[in-house]
């Protein structure tokens, strides 16, 4: 570690992460501090983890952000970046955090995260950028406690980085789809649980609305067909949510 830069500590939250976390933890090789945070891995994560000088914690699952942050509350470090299993750093995005650490001028960091998915790297659409803010200091920031969409949440001032994280996942279709369809329920129990309704415009017209905007004025037909279907999956998940919650609605309605 330069001398002159503050210490930093990388969580990453895992379970069964084995195939894609050694790319994950050789990108992270210029951190002080490295602590991952696991929840029942039988396929030898914690075995690969503590070969790259990791910590490991088990911890049974909290839901994501609660679990993410058990992870930075165990990082040895006050300036954390958080990761995930499927996402590496390029060099890139490691001289911007290294030079940023020296001095920084902001409580917490984002940056762009660019996604690969059916084997292309997406840079239009709701692929890219994707802004993610993931560098923080922990006095000055913390993660949400939302079950899904989880995010960060800062007391003071974030700034930009420049550099991409790459996210690539390497997962199927059918599993994409699989894990859409639990996060459109959870996502429709938060809404519920936040006192929104679904309605006949919110199903029908935000699908469409979500397409013009990422397909069109973001360009992400660009992409070619992995960007089409991309924002495709991204319109049903719009629908299904809203249509989840009308179901709850109904339901809840029924017993009354």
């Amino acid at each position: 570690m330069p001398a002159s830069r503050q210490p930093l500590s990388v969580a990453i939250i895992t379970l069964n992460a084995a195939a894609q976390l050694e790319e994950c933890l050789k990108s992270a090789h210029f951190a002080d501090d490295i602590v991952v945070v696991d929840s029942g891995s039988t396929d030898g994560t914690q075995a690969l983890a503590e070969r790259y000088g990791a910590r490991i914690i088990a911890q049974p699952w909290l839901g994501f952000g609660p679990q993410k942050q058990f992870a930075v509350n165990a990082a040895r470090h006050d300036w954390v970046l958080c990761l995930d299993a499927d996402e590496r750093i390029t060099p890139e995005l490691q001289a911007s955090i290294e030079s940023t650490l020296t001095d920084p001028a902001h409580g917490a960091y984002r940056f762009p995260r660019c996604n690969r998915f059916l084997g292309r790297y997406l840079k239009y659409g709701e692929g890219y950028p994707d802004w993610s803010l993931r560098l923080f200091d922990r006095r000055q920031a913390g993660w949400s406690d939302d079950a899904v969409h989880e995010k960060v949440v800062a007391t003071g001032s974030v700034g930009r980085l420049a550099g991409d994280l790459l996210h690539d996942s390497a997962e199927s279709l059918a599993t994409y789809l699989n894990k859409q369809n639990r996060y459109t329920s959870l996502a429709a129990d938060m809404a519920l649980a936040a006192g929104k309704r679904a309605s006949f415009s919110r199903l029908a017209l935000s699908p469409i609305v979500r397409f013009i905007k990422f397909y069109v004025v973001r360009q992400g037909f660009r992409d070619g067909l992995p960007g089409l279907i991309h924002i495709a999956i991204g319109c049903m998940n719009s629908f299904l949510k809203y249509a989840k919650m009308f179901e709850r609605q109904n339901a809840d309605a029924a017993l009354r």
